[in-house]
């Protein structure tokens, strides 16, 4: 009974009364204080309605999983549009789980824009940290330009090596494998211990790794192509020590050289300079190259069959095929440089008539500018080829030489500064006077060794 009154009794506000009247059952004021009844189901629909629209706290941890969710369907959207260009229902469903996860992430009003101001801070960082990663590197090719010997000091105190290779093992091409290659050939370039660190660093296997990708196919884009030229750089410094050769060699290096120059894509000619490298002082490179057969690929490249027998008279037996057609090329190239050789000479000559002194160190050095230094290559093999007591190759040679008048003589003159800087200091056993074609024996004999 008191409870039904107090539920009834709807008393005046008086002047210090602080809380107004209560309202009716229906909202508004009764005009009989006891019909003034108060509805609770109000407010059990507006606690329910709070409850089921409740804001969701975002923490880091969920904000990482809405923006890993959100890069994810981005990466779905942008495939889904290369791939069904002309389909759109395929990339714009509204019924797609993307467009369920970007309604679901309304439940907070705060969350779109979180994500959305997550992810351009993401791409200023990352903008960011490429700006100082490209202005460092910069910095550290302008001061070796200056300096070469800081090329060593930052290898020695950072850990640029391992970062350079890491960023060389990544398979796609982009602006940070370019650069990358750029600085480590930089590096590599003028230093014999970044060359050992780098070659004890599995840097040889990396870069094999590297270029391995361009034996079948070629570069699509300028600075693509430069990217390998710069990987190729590196290889050819790697193989400058000799630890680093016999690295080239249990790697397969000259088999994949090989593979490379069979293909004949753009990396054909940067595979054989990396075989010079590799086989330059180096015998087992070359017993390796004419074990897998790199002979026939070679002389393919020279002249522009699989042999029998030791190496050397494999090697022997290329340059007797085909009517001697190898040892005509060889003569060919001798007189073309020979006669580039004897320009420069002249000219050198009308200079000294002017008055303007040459000493004999630069003279030598313009001499081997205009192709010296290819001309003794091609005497050395011609002098080989002479020692090697096979007469049907020394015919041929005594038969080119008098069809343009020259003579034995001539190739001796030729080979004499490399008959003083290699042959003279190995113990004595050659000597200067030796007579048809001496010094051609005695340059054939260090050929003959490394075969």
């Amino acid at each position: 009974m008191e409870v039904a009154n107090a539920r009834s009794y709807n008393p005046k506000r008086k002047r210090g009364d602080s809380s107004p009247p209560l309202p009716a059952a229906n909202g508004i004021p009764s005009k009989d204080n006891d019909s003034d009844n108060f509805d609770l189901s109000i407010l059990e629909a507006v606690e329910k309605s709070q409850k089921e629209s409740a804001v969701e706290v975002l923490d880091l941890r969920t904000l990482k999983k809405l923006v890993l969710s959100f890069e994810r369907r981005y990466k779905e959207n942008i495939e889904a549009r290369l791939k069904y260009p002309d389909q759109p229902e395929r990339f714009a469903d509204p019924r797609s789980s993307s467009t369920k996860s970007s309604k679901s992430s309304k439940s907070s009003p705060e969350g779109p824009s979180f994500i959305q101001t997550s992810i351009c801070r993401d791409c200023r960082t990352r903008t960011l940290m490429r700006c100082l990663l490209f202005n460092s590197l910069a910095t550290i090719e302008n001061l070796i330009e200056v300096k070469p010997a800081v090329a060593e000091l930052v290898c020695e105190r950072t850990k640029i090596l391992r970062w350079l290779l890491g960023k060389i093992k990544v398979r796609e091409f982009d602006s940070n494998k370019q650069y990358a290659s750029e600085i480590l050939a930089i590096l590599l370039q003028n230093s014999t211990a970044n060359q050992k660190k780098l070659g004890q660093m599995n840097g040889v296997d990396v870069v094999l790794q590297a270029v391995a990708m361009y034996k079948s196919k070629d570069p699509k884009s300028s600075d693509e192509e430069e990217m390998v030229e710069n990987l190729f750089d590196c290889l050819c410094c790697l193989l400058m020590p000799l630890e680093n050769k016999e690295r080239f060699v249990k790697a397969e290096g000259v088999e994949l050289m090989i593979i490379i120059m069979k293909q004949k894509k753009s990396a054909y000619g940067s595979a054989i300079r990396a075989l010079d490298f590799a086989m330059t002082k180096y015998p087992p490179a070359c017993e390796r190259f004419v074990d897998v057969l790199g002979l026939k690929t070679a002389f393919a490249a020279f002249m522009g069959g699989i042999l029998r027998g030791s190496r050397r008279d494999r090697l022997l037996s290329k340059f007797v095929e085909n009517e001697c057609e190898k040892i005509d090329r060889l003569m060919e190239l001798y007189i073309r440089y020979s006669d580039r050789v004897k320009v420069e000479t002249e000219r050198m000559d009308q200079l000294e008539l002017d008055d303007l002194e040459i000493d004999e160190e630069e003279r030598y050095n313009r001499r081997l500018e205009s192709g010296l230094y290819t001309l003794q290559l091609i005497a050395v093999i011609l002098g080989h080829l002479w020692c090697s007591e096979h007469s049907r190759m020394r015919a041929r040679i005594e038969l080119l030489l008098k069809q343009h008048k020259l003579t034995r003589e001539d190739v001796k003159d030729i080979l004499q500064p490399c008959f003083i800087e290699f042959i003279v200091p190995i113990n004595g056993r050659l000597k200067s006077n030796d007579d048809s074609l001496s010094t051609s024996l005695a340059v054939s004999i260090v050929v003959a060794e490394s075969i």
